[in-house]
């Protein structure tokens, strides 16, 4: 009873145009962009034997967007609010929001990437404990704030104050990046306390780019992703953002957590073979909406 599926993919490489190292983007005098995920579309219909949609940021980088986030329409179709400012906050290896006034048009939304998800806490608790990840916060809340690290994380990364629109991924926030924090720490700090004091800068860059670029908080900050599970993390975030913004998980909308990606694209498939645009030029940088992703026929 399957009509068609939609298939983001996996990214295992992201560099929007002009936007990221000039070295890796450039070839004999031509700048451009690249991205790729893995997941085929065109082998999940071959396979399946149903009509797939996918590769869903080449057609806004076309038009010289960042190709991400993809989410915010998904957002604003379902969780705009007449009366409540309201933010959705998806934690997954990256953290990227997307921020949505009451009663505003579709255009006005912003959402950009943050910093940080899980990606340097995964790969700091495999490097420092030889765990996948930190389950349930329970490494971070066993150990306490480096003071001295945790300025020198705010000093290294130069992507939190970095005006929208704007996305990252591995190539920034990768080991390379965990190198550097590693080779700055006191070596008096315990590894818990290194979990602990990059799981309290994720919050931190969170919380800091509504300060920097949108300037304002909002009454309600729904929580998705994996990082929604980390504890820890989620009371660093209420402490952050305070009471005047109500934190809740995005659970009791009736979209859990762990589908609320797979809905989306499930939407945004549906948005393609509807022929309808689906990126927010403001959110994204291209230069007009458009319709996005590849129809393959089984």
């Amino acid at each position: 009873d399957i009509d068609f599926i939609g298939s983001h993919g996996q990214t295992i490489h992201h560099l929007p145009p002009g936007k990221t190292n000039s070295d890796e983007n450039n070839f004999f005098g031509y700048s451009f962009g690249s991205t790729l995920q893995i997941g085929d579309p065109a082998v999940i219909a071959k396979r399946t034997g149903i009509l797939t949609v996918g590769d869903f940021r080449t057609g806004d980088m076309a038009l010289k967007g960042e190709g991400a986030p993809l989410v915010p329409y998904f957002d604003y179709v379902l969780f705009r609010s007449k009366k409540k400012n309201r933010a959705l906050l998806n934690i997954g290896g990256i953290s990227n929001i997307t921020y949505i006034k009451k009663n505003s048009p579709p255009e006005e939304t912003i959402a950009f990437d943050t910093g940080p998800g899980n990606m340097m806490i995964d790969l700091l608790a495999k490097k420092l404990f030889n765990i996948d990840y930190d389950n349930n916060g329970k490494i971070a809340a066993s150990g306490k704030l480096n003071p001295v690290l945790f300025e020198k994380i705010i000093e290294t990364d130069e992507f939190i104050s970095k005006k929208p629109p704007k996305s990252t991924g591995r190539e920034y926030y990768g080991m390379n990046f965990i190198n550097k924090i590693l080779n700055s720490k006191s070596p008096q700090i315990n590894n818990e306390d290194i979990i602990s004091t990059v799981t309290e800068f994720t919050a931190y860059a969170v919380y800091k780019n509504f300060e920097l670029h949108i300037k304002e908080f909002p009454d309600e900050l729904y929580v998705s992703g994996g990082g929604a599970e980390n504890r820890y993390l989620v009371k660093k975030l209420s402490s952050y953002f305070g009471k005047t913004t109500k934190l809740r998980k995005i659970d009791f909308t009736g979209i859990t957590s762990d589908a609320k990606e797979a809905v989306c694209f499930a939407f945004l498939a549906n948005e393609t073979v509807c022929f309808k645009p689906s990126n927010i030029p403001n959110v994204t940088g291209a230069l007009k909406p458009t319709i996005l992703g590849k129809i393959c026929l089984p």
